[in-house]
């Protein structure tokens, strides 16, 4: 691996600050690595524009004093977590005025212990060793959510409400998983009996703060079904033509198979999203995950709002157009940041009520 020293820094602090190579084609933005690993430094490097690297978080304080750190895109730890040191660095960034570069953590740091959660010492934790996607849409929104300023109009979120809504979600949750067993098994079966492959569907999507996470479903289309989407580009019921955020459903999507058109028309096949739910991934009422593919053109001052909620099974999409082939992407986007401004309690239970009649819908899409 190939680095060049930076020219600015005093000569005795060059060894503690490294500048990685610069790698063309790659993503446009700068990183800034805290650790002592060359395979992850090896990964970054082939997937940046160009990133620096320090050993500890005191050697990057002392480093970042000596530079001009504006250029920074993120800063990504891959050292032992220890809340006192980060709180000190988190201290130093802000002092510094560079408390807006995000803030990802390597989980194998966390493997021992649980994984901070609504921690505001860390913006997102990633599986460093195993990530499979392009970094860009992930910075590209964590350095617009924490650039973004709510305006004064806009209800700020209360945390007691984040609490209660936890403590909401893993009762009900649990409580829907126990009496619906049965029929979980009975869908199981069926789809095994219809086609060959897994029952069970799951992928990656992005939910809030653009946290990504694996997310279950039954499966209801044939197997590589993700790989058609090119192929049936045309028939997309959202607006593809033009630049901008993307949404992908077609009407009577021949990948569907007869027991997940039965499934989906149901909602049944939504059902083990309440593993997520249990897991803290999801929320019972929130805003639709969506595919990275999606996701990535949602990260723009105009449209990150709606990742500032968290993810959920129901929603404002669900029950005021799910089912429907006339709703235009500005249209769902706009319920999306409706319900990331005014959720509350109260307006969650609401939802959940007019919910069940948005379950059963007439049209395949």
């Amino acid at each position: 691996m190939q680095f060049e020293t930076l020219k600015n820094v005093p000569q005795t602090e060059k060894k503690q600050y490294l500048r990685v190579a610069t790698i063309a084609n790659k993503t446009a933005f700068c990183y800034y690595y805290i650790g002592a690993d060359a395979s992850s430094i090896s990964f970054l490097s082939e997937n940046f524009r160009s990133g620096f690297a320090s050993h500890s978080l005191e050697e990057a304080r002392k480093s970042l004093r000596a530079h001009n750190a504006q250029e920074i895109d993120v800063l990504i730890i891959d050292v032992p977590y220890r809340e006192k040191e980060l709180r000190e660095f988190h201290s130093f960034l802000r002092n510094r005025n560079l408390h807006t570069i995000p803030v990802i953590y390597n989980d194998c740091h966390f493997e021992n212990e649980q994984t901070p959660s609504q921690n505001e010492l860390i913006d997102d934790v990633i599986d460093l060793a195993n990530w499979q996607y392009d970094f860009s849409s992930k910075i590209s929104f964590l350095k617009k959510s924490k650039e973004y300023q709510p305006k004064s109009s806009e209800q700020k979120i209360n945390p007691s409400y984040s609490v209660s809504k936890r403590a909401f979600d893993i009762l009900i949750a649990s409580l829907l998983l126990v009496l619906l067993l049965p029929v979980l098994l009975v869908i199981a079966i069926a789809i095994r009996l219809e086609s060959k492959g897994p029952i069970f569907y799951n992928a990656k999507r992005a939910g809030k703060g653009f946290r990504i996470f694996k997310f279950y479903k039954f499966r209801t289309m044939e197997v590589n079904a993700d790989k058609k989407i090119d192929a049936l580009a045309h028939l997309n019921q959202y607006d593809a033509a033009t630049a901008g955020p993307k949404f992908f459903k077609i009407s009577n999507d021949p990948r569907i198979t007869r027991v997940g058109r039965f499934l989906r028309n149901t909602s049944l096949d939504e059902l083990p999203q309440l593993i997520n739910v249990l897991k803290g991934d999801m929320s019972l009422v929130g805003n639709r995950p969506l595919p990275l593919y999606e996701a990535a053109t949602l990260t723009t001052n105009e449209f990150v709002e709606r990742f500032m909620a968290p993810a959920g099974i129901t929603g404002l999409w669900q029950i005021k157009k799910r089912g429907k082939s006339d709703m235009s992407t500005e249209e769902r986007i706009s319920l999306d940041i409706s319900y990331a401004r005014n959720s509350n309690l109260l307006y969650d239970l609401w939802i959940m009520a007019h919910t069940p009649k948005a379950l059963l819908q007439k049209t395949d899409v």
